[in-house]
């Protein structure tokens, strides 16, 4: 089975439908309930409702996945009957193959208690019409990545003295560079509160759109990150790192204690990450593309192409 793990827990919903064509005059009996089986349609909505929360059973490479809702719909037209499943899961992953079982199951069942009526009774197509909540509604971030400057900058005592290599800051500029966002600086300072406030004053005179930390955000006496940034911030995005530390905290207990900040000076989101490589990679993954969100709705985006307004490019 697929590793999910780095995944985050969205809301995800998957229509599919199945046809099943039969004669007009087994319609007609259908809709007036006039059938040697009778409530056919109720029996295949509860097969339904069992095949969608038994998907990963009969489904090897499926995973296990909460149902948090289902509905099962029929409509009945001339010569066949259209099954509508709309399976919703708040999950790691995508409930597509529940809806597709769902209705290939409910498709099943109408022939089951249909064929003894009709020899020619058929079903025609089992397909699914949507998906959300899956990486594809957050792809169209990648135009606004592209547009973005940004800056790594490493905190650390023991790498500026080079008595330990950097591995979190590498981590950090790799993944935004794999975003398609430009990395431009790549700093590595000492635990200074002055040294950290200069640095990051200097890059958003620089006009960077993203400085993106690692290192200070611990208990130790020299990790004072939190305590040179927050002060610097125009406004405080406590939600952000709020994320990031709920995200750690269901792969380690130990993620509790991050003091991780973030937020804006003028126009430069920063974001103030653990100084260990693998609380580096899991904020990364907790936190983007999403927060590239708040690139999208700032003033100077074009909210419907995704691109600088005039505004915007005459600041750049």
């Amino acid at each position: 089975m697929r590793n999910i793990t780095e995944k985050i827990t969205t809301l995800r919903t998957a229509t599919a439908e199945a046809i099943v064509e039969t004669t007009n005059e087994i319609i007609k009996k259908i809709k007036h309930n006039d059938l040697p089986k009778k409530d056919i349609l109720p029996i295949a909505k509860a097969a339904g409702f069992l095949a969608v929360k038994n998907t990963a059973n009969v489904i090897p490479h499926c995973h296990p996945i909460p149902i948090d809702g289902c509905d099962i719909d029929f409509f009945l037209e001339e010569n066949k009957i259209r099954i509508r499943v709309i399976v919703r899961s708040i999950n790691k992953t995508g409930c597509e193959m529940e809806a597709l079982h769902g209705a290939s199951i409910v498709a099943l069942t109408i022939y089951d208690m249909l064929k003894p009526l009709n020899e020619t009774i058929c079903i025609k197509s089992i397909s699914l019409l949507e998906k959300t909540g899956g990486k594809s509604d957050f792809a169209n971030y990648s135009t606004i990545a592209k547009k973005l400057k940004s800056a790594v900058v490493v905190m650390s005592d023991s790498v500026s003295k080079g008595t330990k290599k950097d591995k979190s800051g590498q981590i950090i500029k790799e993944r935004l560079q794999n975003l398609g966002i430009e990395v431009e600086h790549y700093i590595i300072i000492p635990d200074d509160m002055d040294k950290i406030k200069e640095t990051v004053m200097n890059l958003v005179q620089e006009k960077m759109d993203l400085i993106v930390t690692t290192g200070g955000t611990g208990l130790s006496p020299r990790d004072v990150t939190p305590e040179s940034i927050r002060p610097l911030l125009d406004t405080e995005i406590p939600g952000i790192m709020e994320a990031a530390r709920s995200y750690g905290q269901q792969r380690t207990p130990y993620a509790m204690l991050s003091r991780g900040i973030a937020g804006k000076i003028k126009d430069t989101l920063i974001l103030c990450l653990p100084g260990s490589s693998n609380g580096v990679k899991e904020s990364m993954d907790a936190l983007f593309p999403y927060a590239l969100h708040i690139f999208r709705v700032a003033e100077g985006w074009d909210h419907h192409s995704n691109e600088y307004s005039k505004k915007q490019k005459e600041k750049n």
